[in-house]
């Protein structure tokens, strides 16, 4: 297969454009999606090429728009909605868990909600607690919704193709540092399925469950673990609904040990089914107890210094890693802490 190299909003961009060119019920519409920066760029020169009909803004008022979406998807078109912060899905909760989600098959399967949301998560330029947020266990709940966190360009390429093909609803989660890296895609974009999870390094010593731009630092963690004697194996999940449980349980019966790295609170969340998965079908497997990073159980803040510690990181995934197996953090300088999101969103 011939591969291009994509920046991760450069093959959003190219899915999309693939998607509304093959198929005229696919339509985009969301805050920002018609403006300068596009999206980080993923629906630039839209509104030239498919018209104002099928690219087009949306008031703040993220229920009534999702509502819309929702009514346009039963009504045979493809929705591509995009909210540029995820935290204001939460207004839109009762469109997406108490009706998309469950539309199917309280129609008994003769109505479907072909609707992808595209949200944006994680931290940026400091923009605290109400714009900081991933509520991906939220929609993990509710039977009936896909939930996917693309890692890689191709990741989201892939799963984004996949998402507008499929009849029903799915929540595609980006995180705002992931749109400039850089990656391969196939030249002519092709959707990938879900439930498939990516083993992103080969390890011995215990296994890092992590996606997102956590599964990013987990390598960067991965790597310098290995320059001291710990061999880490990095499994990202890459969809959370469907989840692919034999891949995560390979690696514990590889490994032993599991350390499961979340963008979003601990308490009920991503990580604590992961978690949950381990004890009831790995636990053989298990030579230690399984632990879990994830955001500090307080509220977003907005200081960078505050961010570091509230957030996971390379230096405190390898921290933990070893004191799993009981060695002391190495007296070598820690992994780098790079962020060089510009904004302004």
């Amino acid at each position: 297969m011939k591969t291009k190299r994509l920046n991760y909003g450069q093959a959003i961009h190219a899915a999309l454009t693939h998607a509304m060119e093959k198929d005229p019920t696919v339509f985009v519409m969301g805050i920002g999606v018609d403006d300068h920066k596009a999206v980080f760029g993923t629906t630039r020169g839209f509104v030239e090429r498919f018209g104002r009909a099928r690219v087009f803004d949306t008031p703040i008022s993220e229920g009534a728009m999702t509502g819309i979406a929702v009514g346009a998807a039963l009504g045979g078109m493809r929705p591509v909605h995009v909210h540029i912060r995820a935290d204001f899905l939460y207004l839109a909760m009762d469109q997406l868990l108490n009706i998309a989600a469950k539309w199917s098959s309280m129609s008994g399967g003769r109505a479907s909600v072909p609707l992808v949301i595209r949200a944006v998560i994680g931290r940026s330029w400091g923009q605290g607690a109400q714009h900081s947020q991933s509520p991906q266990s939220m929609f993990m709940h509710v039977p009936g919704i896909k939930v996917a966190m693309p890692t890689t360009p191709a990741d989201a390429q892939g799963l984004l193709l996949a998402a507008i093909e499929d009849p029903n609803p799915v929540v595609l989660l980006e995180h705002r540092l992931l749109y400039n890296l850089v990656g391969d895609v196939p030249a002519t974009p092709v959707a990938v399925p879900f439930g498939r999870a990516v083993v992103r390094r080969e390890g011995a010593d215990l296994t890092i469950v992590a996606g997102s731009h956590m599964a990013v630092e987990s390598l960067k963690a991965a790597e310098f673990l290995a320059k001291h004697g710990v061999s880490a194996e990095v499994v990202d999940p890459v969809t959370l609904v469907p989840l692919d449980r034999d891949a995560i349980l390979r690696s514990l019966a590889k490994t032993g040990r599991l350390l499961v790295v979340d963008s979003s609170w601990t308490t009920c969340g991503a990580s604590a089914e992961i978690a949950a998965l381990a004890a009831e079908k790995g636990f053989d497997s298990l030579a230690a107890p399984v632990r879990r990073l994830g955001m500090q159980p307080v509220v977003c803040p907005v200081s960078k210094p505050l961010e570091k510690a509230f957030y996971p990181n390379a230096e405190t995934i390898a921290a933990e890693a070893f004191s799993m197996l009981g060695r002391p953090f190495p007296d070598a300088p820690a992994p780098e802490l790079v962020d060089d999101f510009k904004g302004p969103f």
